[in-house]
């Protein structure tokens, strides 16, 4: 099996890194492009670009039947989906297959399982890891209700289809069941087409912490370390680092060999990343998920490893395997990204699309920038707000702030607002340097405090 020519069926930033690896893995790239983004970086540097539709991710970037023509009407023998839009649907890996273009990711039936929350926490028991106490379906507020008293308050709902935070709500009180209920249920229906819910007890005091796996799909699993992800406003993360220096070293030793012990009992295929919540005060970590794909976060596993996981995606497609042992995995240092997008954290983070009139990335050592723009480019405003991720290494976690402190304040972005502002806050945060904080920290410490100071 060999790759000549990949599809890339995304946009972004993750677009320009795709092709980055395609360059680097010697194959050519056909990027497929809304017609807002027909002028964009990644349509420049791709091999060829072919317009999908419209500025609508639903006409364009989400029209699954489309991007299989148009990979194979231009002679794409594989088809990497990147992360969000279809990277997680499984009917695209199997239409993939049907019509012989390698799907760059797992097989379709792992990302059907792993997709469906409640068949995941299954598997994760099967595999013999610990899981936050939590329910079967749920099939109403009355059900909610019951097995809230079981399980014992606070206790999050969750979308049994859901990810990214979305269908999340928490309840502290029977009284606020019913509410959290129905919130948690319409949104997930209205973000997945289904709207079936589970209980979770909330973990208040917790880290989010996350293994990167690749895996050959005959049996050979690695990991490239844990991260932490624990920076995060309404359940999406704001800055990830690696590894993941707040957990004890039994947690750390714990936590790897958990990721990999379900990864090798799903036979896992391609890169993927299985997600912990690490209870802060109890020292135990509980499964929460797996995302079957590639993450955002995934370059500060590339830093501390020096491994360009993109491009191992593709080679593991192409049917080269893994060709690498744990034992050759070197983690050294550390690594921290600051995601930069396009909103004003000042006005309730309103999105902030528009031209880019100045962009002047910093130009310091150790310092990493994964975007798609440039100055005088257009953010559109139909899209994630992400519109980079800057990235710096260094030998150890308190180094690596301070350079990356020092690359934020170099950042100039002109004509849109960024988030840059609150993430230099993060950075010179002693919470932060002290390592401190938890999930909740970000909402309930830092930002009520950014927002009187702006205000």
């Amino acid at each position: 099996m060999s790759i000549s020519r990949v599809f890339i069926a995304n946009r972004g930033e993750i677009a320009v890194r795709i092709i980055r690896a395609c360059r680097a893995a010697g194959v050519e790239c056909v990027l497929g492009v809304s017609a807002a983004d027909q002028n964009g970086l990644g349509a420049e540097l791709a091999d060829r670009a072919v317009v999908l539709g419209p500025a609508p991710a639903r006409d364009s970037y989400l029209n699954l039947p489309l991007i299989v023509h148009a990979a194979a009407a231009t002679g794409c023998d594989a088809l990497h989906p990147g992360y969000g839009f279809l990277s997680e649907c499984a009917e695209l890996a199997a239409l993939c297959e049907e019509n012989e273009i390698n799907f760059i990711g797992p097989r379709p039936e792992t990302i059907d399982l792993l997709g469906d929350k409640l068949q995941a926490r299954e598997q994760a028991k099967q595999a013999g890891l610990a899981r936050v106490p939590g329910s079967a379906a749920l099939a109403g507020a009355d059900a909610a209700r019951a097995a809230a008293a079981e399980i014992g308050y606070p206790v999050v709902m969750k979308a049994s289809a859901g990810g990214g935070g979305r269908g999340m709500f928490v309840a502290r009180d029977p009284g606020s069941i019913e509410r959290s209920f129905k919130r948690a249920s319409t949104e997930a229906l209205a973000s997945f087409g289904d709207g079936t819910l589970y209980m979770e007890a909330y973990v208040e005091n917790a880290r989010h912490v996350e293994v990167q796996v690749m895996g050959d799909g005959a049996g050979k699993v690695v990991h490239f370390g844990a991260r932490d992800c624990s920076v995060q406003r309404r359940y999406q993360k704001v800055v990830e680092e690696a590894p993941a220096t707040a957990l004890t070293p039994r947690a750390h030793a714990q936590v790897l060999e958990q990721a990999l012990a379900l990864a090798g009992h799903l036979n896992y295929r391609n890169a993927g990343t299985v997600e912990f919540l690490y209870d802060l005060a109890r020292d135990a970590l509980y499964f929460i998920e797996v995302n079957a794909r590639i993450q955002v976060e995934h370059p500060v596993s590339e830093e501390i490893s020096g491994a360009d996981l993109v491009r191992r995606q593709i080679e593991i497609a192409a049917g080269d395997g893994l060709d690498i042992s744990q034992s050759e995995i070197k983690l050294t240092g550390h690594a921290i990204e600051c995601r930069i997008n396009a909103e004003d954290p000042a006005k309730k983070f309103r999105p902030s699309p528009g031209r880019i009139t100045t962009w002047r990335p910093p130009e310091v050592e150790g310092v990493r920038l994964d975007s798609h723009c440039r100055e005088g480019d257009l953010v559109p405003p139909y899209y994630d707000s992400l519109i980079g991720k800057l990235i710096v290494r260094g030998k150890d976690r308190l180094s690596t702030i301070t350079r990356m402190g020092k690359a934020l304040q170099d950042f100039e972005i002109g004509g849109i607002a960024s988030n840059i502002p609150l993430q230099r806050k993060i950075m010179a945060h002693p919470d932060f340097a002290a390592n401190t904080f938890n999930t909740r920290w970000l909402e309930m410490t830092l930002l009520p405090q950014f927002e009187n100071a702006e205000g």
